[in-house]
């Protein structure tokens, strides 16, 4: 393949948009310089960059796209509401069409407000979590890399830069499958939590008991319970990970696929916290997700229409079947290569992401990129391993078929030095202090 075209493109990308992308996840410096295509359009599992290069493409807008680029029933919908508006002086009647289809899928929760971005709805969920309980400490799971943009958790980050240190010490942090961590940050902060927040499941499961044991030390200790869907929701299971693990949680955030990659996102929850955002009670009121494009009439749209799909086909089944096809031809290719230890897939089949390990077998960024290099090379995106609803057998099989031929190129690295097969620098993790 040749990328002419997109490596003229970077240097305007770099001087124009501060790191080459409006999502950090998307940028310059998580690619390899040799192969890092702009798209300039999509259809189902497949993308085209300016070079006309065709990838088989997995990443799915940071996991957004659920369905497939372009899904026609969702673009039909969304272009259909368009012509009627997209934004009016009074509440439209579809903002409560939608939100009463989102409950239907979410029987825990009672009430729901929309935003444009999963950080709209996370944030909200701290603030609510604050006012109910009139605490200022919130707790996050450490190893779970992102919940918002805003202050409360960037502050807690690698990359705190402009956050005041009075804002960094409002959070605290507890480990995923690590009750005890959980416990000792109550003692050590009695009275203090609003909520702890963390992911149902990132790419290692939930021990037995765990998320029930959260949640009760956060009911004895006064606290708010806050399960962050925004990759789990509608992945899952069609109710989310609380759906599948059955547990209820008092907040929680959606967003990404509620929409097929449309902007939208969503916090739901028990009427008891969430009213504190509107009119029927006598407490102090909260400033509650009001945003001018929080209910964008096109992508109200375009999540009923994403739902009707999820109800009426087996969206999240293909996602779990295709996902075990994935791995499993992964694995095979990992076995005839010879790289148990050094290459993996983690995570539940509906979410996989590739685990990239040196000659000593600890993760690698040089690695990492000669992985992206030589999937790239051959028709694949493959910085994240996860399945949408149009990924076809075929797809699949031309991508294992790829990924085999990428690890021959890994194994020979790791024998002879990956600085002769990586061209250009490596890529680095987002969260870092300095460039």
């Amino acid at each position: 393949m040749k990328f002419d075209k997109s490596n003229q493109l970077m240097p305007r990308f770099l001087a124009t948009i501060p790191g080459g992308g409006h999502t950090y996840a998307k940028g310059a410096d998580q690619y390899p310089e040799s192969c890092a295509p702009f798209i300039v359009r999509g259809q189902g599992s497949h993308v085209w960059d300016v070079d006309g290069n065709e990838f088989i493409e997995y990443g799915a807008g940071l996991r957004a796209v659920t369905l497939g680029h372009a899904y026609k029933s969702v673009v039909d919908a969304a272009a259909a509401q368009m012509r009627l508006g997209a934004n009016f002086v009074r509440p439209a009647t579809i903002e409560l069409e939608c939100a009463e289809e989102l409950l239907r899928f979410i029987p825990g929760a009672d009430m729901v407000k929309f935003g444009k971005n999963g950080s709209d709805a996370t944030s909200a969920a701290m603030k609510l979590a604050r006012a109910h309980t009139g605490r200022d400490l919130v707790a996050v799971c450490a190893e779970h890399p992102f919940f918002s943009v805003d202050d409360w958790f960037i502050g807690s980050t690698p990359m705190p830069g402009g956050i005041p240190q009075t804002i960094r010490d409002l959070t605290v942090k507890f480990h995923f499958n690590d009750l005890p961590s959980v416990e000792a940050l109550f003692t050590q902060y009695p009275g203090r939590i609003a909520c702890l927040i963390l992911e149902a499941e990132k790419d290692v499961p939930p021990a037995p008991g765990y998320l029930e044991g959260v949640q009760s030390l956060c009911k004895k200790n006064g606290a708010l319970f806050i399960l962050d869907e925004m990759i789990t929701g509608f992945r899952w299971h069609n109710g989310g990970a609380q759906a599948y693990y059955k547990i209820t949680p008092d907040l929680s955030a959606f967003g990404k696929a509620i929409a097929n990659g449309f902007s939208l996102a969503a916090l739901a929850g028990k009427r008891e916290f969430m009213r504190l955002g509107g009119l029927d009670h006598d407490k102090e009121r909260v400033f509650l997700m009001s945003y001018t494009h929080g209910a964008e009439t096109h992508s109200l749209a375009a999540s009923i229409a994403t739902m009707k799909v999820y109800r009426e086909e087996p969206v999240v089944e293909t996602l779990w079947r295709q996902g075990e096809r994935l791995a499993k031809g992964i694995q095979k290719a990992v076995s005839d290569c010879h790289l148990e230890g050094y290459f993996d897939v983690h995570g539940r089949p509906c979410n996989l992401v590739p685990v990239t390990c040196d000659e000593t077998k600890k993760p690698s960024q040089p690695f990492r990129t000669l992985y992206l290099q030589e999937t790239i090379k051959r028709g694949v995106l493959v910085g994240s391993l996860v399945i949408n609803y149009s990924h076809s057998d075929s797809d699949i099989d031309r991508t294992v078929e790829a990924i085999h031929e990428a690890l021959r190129v890994y194994r020979k690295a790791l024998d002879e030095g990956v600085g002769k097969y990586l061209i250009g620098r490596p890529v680095k993790p987002v969260f870092r202090k300095f460039a």
